[in-house]
């Protein structure tokens, strides 16, 4: 997303913003590191750098800016972060780190951002399936054509007493779509759903109404930018096929 920033700033310009950052945030908790969500609401200041923003990288998808504690602005794009200077002069992508604690900001404020509330998510417009007592929960956003979501359900193999919310979000080909309508209008949608995603079985052809829209702008509304995307109870969220022991612990720290 931010390879237009290659041709625009210097690595001398960055190494500049970076110093002052981490200066800014030296003395500063996690805590007091984290914008103030009321300044969302009206802050000129805020809405004046958007608009150089804009104006300087030609309209990128920019969610929010936000002011920050530390001198700088927020400028969220979806589910990343950059930092800028009030003129727009200098942007920094990258993490931002309390040079105190040590901890990172940018990650933090990303996970904050991110977050859902899983109870209120829409599963209608999933299909669950539950191993053991099924007391641990995880929703996973995935297209029926991922290999990285092919690769995430032989890692779920082994990891048993969890409920499986699958929201299917057909983004790669038409394929995609056809193949979501004939699990999704089958007799066991998880049965089928597995038997493709873990050996290679075509399911069958179906026919029935089948929410693809809404899916999609489920999808698109929670940010999810690529599949699969896994959300825990605890209402965070992590990318891609992470490895059975990540999904153990995650599942664990969401209890």
């Amino acid at each position: 997303m931010f390879m237009l920033f290659d041709r625009l700033i210097s690595s001398r310009c960055v190494r500049l913003l970076v110093s002052l950052a981490l200066t800014c945030v030296t003395s500063l908790s996690l805590a007091q590191s984290s914008p103030d969500p009321a300044v969302d609401k009206i802050d000129p200041a805020a809405q004046a750098v958007q608009k150089r923003f804009a104006e300087r990288f030609d309209n990128p998808p920019v969610t929010a800016v936000r002011r920050t504690p530390y001198g700088l602005y927020e400028v969220q794009m979806g589910t990343d972060i950059v930092y800028t200077n009030e003129d727009v002069t200098f942007v920094l992508d990258g993490a931002l780190i309390d040079a105190k604690t040590r901890v990172d900001v940018t990650r933090a404020r990303i996970d904050a951002l991110t977050k859902v509330s899983f109870n209120d998510l829409p599963f209608e417009l999933s299909f669950k399936q539950v191993r053991g007592n099924g007391e641990r929960k995880i929703a996973i956003f995935e297209d029926p054509n991922c290999g990285y979501c092919k690769q995430l359900r032989q890692s779920m193999k082994g990891i048993d007493n969890v409920t499986i919310h699958t929201f299917p979000f057909p983004i790669l080909s038409q394929d995609s779509t056809e193949k979501v309508r004939n699990i999704w209008c089958a007799s066991d949608r998880g049965a089928a759903w597995d038997a493709w995603m873990l050996e290679g079985k075509v399911p069958a052809s179906n026919d029935c109404e089948v929410p693809i829209a809404k899916m999609l702008a489920l999808g698109h509304k929670l940010m999810v930018q690529g599949t699969p995307a896994l959300f825990f109870a605890d209402g965070s969220r992590v990318g891609g096929a992470i490895p059975q022991d990540e999904i153990e612990k995650r599942l664990k720290q969401a209890m």
